[in-house]
């Protein structure tokens, strides 16, 4: 009768443990095999290593009795050969000269003939020992009787002595000479053995074999061999590896052949293999980390390794897969029924309305919970049934004075089991009620919120902007860097005032776009006049390039544009501590009424956290330096206005190269009725010489929306004439001519024929290129009418009509602002009146107004009143010539 071997979970789990422990007992025979084979082959090789190291000394301890009983004791008793020569190549070191090259010797100390005899002799015998060797070979010889030292080496001895002077040779020869002076000193030691050395110029591993011979009435003779090993090692095994140590027990002749077997020993965390120098109290040591022998067994054994991981894994697959579907369905299936059950009590429990499930057919209650329970003992079900099918299934029941909402359904699998739900309708309305009641007074926290931040915006701008006016009236009578830094941060106060009241008013939806005709460029000149101060205290660049016309004409929300540039552009001043920021304007292509401004800087970039500031104000801390901090909430505002404007705000950061603000917006481009119109510069010739790039672009590209012809020096030709030289080089200035700056506010006047001027400001630009011109035609007129403009001033060139309607009101504003102390419109109303009488020629009063603007710098009050007084005595008396 054959038996049938059960097929239940139990004896599968037991089959498949069965089977992973013969697998890794397998593995386990396969590790310690291959383990054994690494250390034999590591034995065996690390015994013939040995064995030829003992060759290698017992040969040359027949070489060193060779040289000092045959070759030494010969020489010394023997006349010496008259042809010897040696070359001195420096003090006490000398050189022998002889035919044969494979050895070269030195010596080194004072000696006589028969030393550099012996010398020759020696020298010659190594040369037929190590004539077929390829390693690096030396001997060295200290003499007893002249205490030199003789140095025998198949290195190039002469070239490395007068090449590296008292470096490789002289260390090297220094210390044998210890070395062999310590052997000779030590009275019960005939031989001795160094440690491994490496010699580092020629990538050789070598140990040195010291023998002493002691002569009555004589200091003792000792002979050193180098003996090199890298030929005697194996090359699977690196050399940095071995260690060439005493051992402690020096083996006798009856033990020498118990000592020539291997020992392997654990010291962590390396693995020592040892082998014993026959005769000799040595032992060559390989030592090799615990990782390299398991790195090199994996490496042996990856593929039975990956092959049982393979079956190891398909095991366990298989036994899983056969108990979850094959083996026993029904304990799984219970389990999961189990599971179920548990989890609708957990979730009947949980519903907040009552859930009541009835079977007629027995008159029990398949589920229910707490909230059915306790309304069941009142219920009339089969009452309840009868009355929800005559009202769509839905029904109003009071129960202990609540009123419920019971609703009915039939199960469709068993039409004897009914669904019931009763839902609190009083609770429903009393969290009803309460969640209007919480709506209502956070309205109401809302509204209150809004309106406070309103009202406290509008009480404090009027004191703010007080403030900032006086500190900007002292800043420019005194340039002391305390009020400088009072005035920033006050600026930066109000800017913050008015940014909250405008967030404020963005999210009360109390604010929108106020569409007006705009002119771009005046918009961009205001925004670099604003940000030049704080520009120069930092000695940062500013590039303004519009690359639309300078007169275009924009339909949009001009505030609001200049908000967010100016909010942008102080966050970026406020980044960048050195570098550069440029402002790119394009129309988008294809598309004339939409326009991409791009804003960039070569600051510290943006934070993380700063950039989270873009989605809600304040939520991370923002960059700042001495002359303040920038806003948390600038982001966040800019983007909601941009938003509101039917635009977006993109933000690209990188840490320590900078940041770019890429902004879109949709301003619809007004027509302009009047192309025909003749240009303001029309006719006039510009010789632009400017250096930098994007400079000489927005130079080119104002003059020649003016009308100017712009020319370079590659352009013009031999002779040709130009009106106006414009540059950015200060040796480059001659004639008319215009200096760009970026540090400008605005312009003045160098000299009679040149003027400074801001690049970035075209208002500015313009004027000082129209002042230069009427200065230029001025010039030509007076050089023809020389002689009647000096008898007649003012009626010359028809002038006086225009000097009676400009001058006096001029000099009424004199008067006027000299008693307000309002010193920046006085400046500029008595540069206005210096130009007007330079391009008359009238010098006297020219030179008053120079005085009065040096006494405007002085802030002196006297001065600038009895200044007024004369240039309105003088002005008087030229109006009395021009009536006459």
């Amino acid at each position: 009768m054959l038996y049938k071997f059960p097929l239940t979970s139990g004896n599968v789990t037991r089959f498949f443990v069965v089977f992973n422990l013969v697998l890794l007992l397998a593995l386990g025979f396969v590790v310690h095999n291959s383990v054994s084979a690494w250390l034999t082959e590591k034995r065996y090789a690390m015994t013939d290593a040995a064995r030829s190291m003992q060759k290698r000394i017992d040969a040359y301890r027949f070489a060193t009795w060779q040289i000092y009983e045959n070759l030494a004791t010969s020489a010394a008793g023997s006349p010496p050969s008259s042809n010897l020569q040696e070359t001195r190549l420096r003090p006490d070191v000398y050189y022998l000269e002889k035919t044969r090259r494979k050895t070269e010797a030195l010596i080194f100390g004072s000696h006589d003939s028969s030393t550099l005899d012996m010398t020759l002799r020696m020298s010659n015998y190594l040369d037929t020992l190590w004539g077929a060797e390829n390693p690096t070979w030396s001997m060295y010889f200290l003499n007893g009787q002249d205490n030199s030292l003789i140095m025998i080496s198949t290195l190039p001895l002469k070239d490395m002595a007068t090449r590296y002077k008292e470096n490789a040779i002289t260390s090297l020869v220094d210390s044998r000479r210890a070395e062999m002076l310590q052997q000779a000193n030590a009275l019960d030691e005939r031989e001795s053995f160094s440690p491994l050395r490496h010699l580092a110029f020629q990538n050789d591993h070598y140990f040195t074999v010291r023998t002493t011979f002691n002569q009555p009435g004589h200091l003792a003779t000792v002979v050193a061999f180098d003996l090199p090993i890298n030929d005697l090692i194996p090359q699977n095994m690196p050399l940095e590896n071995f260690q060439l140590r005493q051992d402690s027990v020096l083996p006798t002749a009856s033990d020498r052949e118990e000592t020539e077997t291997t020992q392997i020993t654990l010291a962590n965390p390396d693995l020592e293999i040892a082998a014993t120098l026959p005769s000799t109290s040595l032992q060559l040591v390989y030592r090799v980390p615990v990782t390299r022998l398991f790195i090199d067994t994996l490496h042996n054994l990856l593929w039975p390794l990956l092959i049982n991981l393979l079956l190891f894994l398909l095991s366990l697959a298989g036994m899983v897969l056969l108990r979850q579907q094959s083996l026993r369905p029904s304990e799984n299936q219970s389990a999961e029924l189990d599971s179920l059950r548990v989890l609708n009590e957990e979730i009947v429990a949980s519903l907040p309305v009552g859930l009541l499930v009835y079977d007629f057919a027995s008159n029990r209650t398949l589920l229910s919970n707490k909230i059915a329970e306790h309304l069941l003992p009142h219920l009339n079900l089969q009452k309840i049934i009868n009355m929800s099918d005559q009202h769509q299934g839905v029904l109003q029941a009071t129960i202990n004075n609540e009123v419920y909402e019971i609703r009915h359904a039939r199960s469709v699998l068993s039409p004897h089991t009914q669904l019931f739900m009763m839902r609190d309708q009083d609770r429903e309305l009393l969290v009803n009620k309460k969640l209007q009641k919480a709506q209502q007074v956070l309205d109401r926290n809302h509204q209150m919120r809004q309106q406070l931040l309103q009202n406290l915006g509008h009480a404090l701008n009027l004191p703010l902007e007080k403030i900032v006016a006086q500190l900007v009236q002292l800043s420019q009578r005194d340039e002391d860097e305390t009020v400088l830094d009072v005035l920033d941060e006050s600026q930066g106060l109000s800017r913050l005032v008015d940014d909250i009241v405008l967030l404020n008013r963005l999210e009360a939806h109390d604010w929108s776009p106020d569409a007006t005709v705009f002119n771009l460029q005046e918009l961009l000149d205001e925004i670099a006049l604003e940000s030049l101060p704080l520009m120069r205290r930092k000695g940062l660049s500013l590039v303004i390039n519009n690359h639309q016309p300078n007169d275009e004409m924009r339909f949009g929300d001009r505030r609001a544009l200049r908000k967010v540039l100016t909010t942008l552009m102080h966050y970026s001043l406020t980044t960048t501590r050195w570098g550069k920021i440029s402002i790119d304007i394009k129309a988008a292509n294809e598309r004339a009424d939409r326009l991409n401004i791009e804003l960039v800087d070569t600051g510290a970039g943006l934070t993380v956290d700063e950039l989270a500031n873009v989605d809600f104000p304040f939520l991370g801390d923002t960059h700042q330096d001495r002359y303040g901090q920038a806003s948390g909430m600038a982001f966040f505002l800019c983007k909601q206005l941009c938003k509101q404007m039917g635009g977006s705000l993109e933000i690209v950061a990188k840490i320590d190269i900078g940041t770019r603000y890429n902004i879109q917006l949709p301003l619809a481009l007004e027509q302009r009725h009047d192309e025909e119109e003749e240009k303001i510069l029309d006719g006039v010739t510009a010789l632009v010489e400017v250096a930098v790039e994007d400079v000489h672009k927005i130079v080119c590209r104002h003059l020649e929306n003016w009308g100017a012809r712009c020319l370079t020096p590659d352009e013009r030709i031999s002779g040709q004439d130009h009106d106006v030289l414009v540059t950015d080089d200060p040796a480059k200035l001659s004639g008319w001519a215009l200096l760009l700056a970026e540090d400008e506010l605005g312009h003045h006047a160098l000299n009679e024929q040149q003027y400074r001027v801001n690049f970035n400001l075209s208002n500015s630009l313009l004027d000082a290129l129209l002042a230069l011109i009427e200065k230029q035609l001025s010039h030509d007129v007076m050089e023809d009418d020389a002689e009647e403009e000096a008898t007649s001033p003012l009626l010359s060139g028809g002038y006086f009509q225009l000097f009676t309607e400009t001058v006096p009101d001029d000099v009424k504003r004199l008067y006027t602002e000299s008693a307000e102390k309002d010193y920046a419109s006085l400046a500029q109303t008595a540069h206005r009146l210096k130009g007007v009488f330079a391009m008359l020629n009238l010098t006297p009063g020219k030179q008053l107004c120079e005085e009065l603007e040096q006494h405007i710098k002085a802030c002196d009050d006297s001065n600038i009143t009895n200044t007024t007084s004369e240039i309105d005595a003088y002005v008087k008396t030229l109006l009395q010539q021009g009536n006459q």
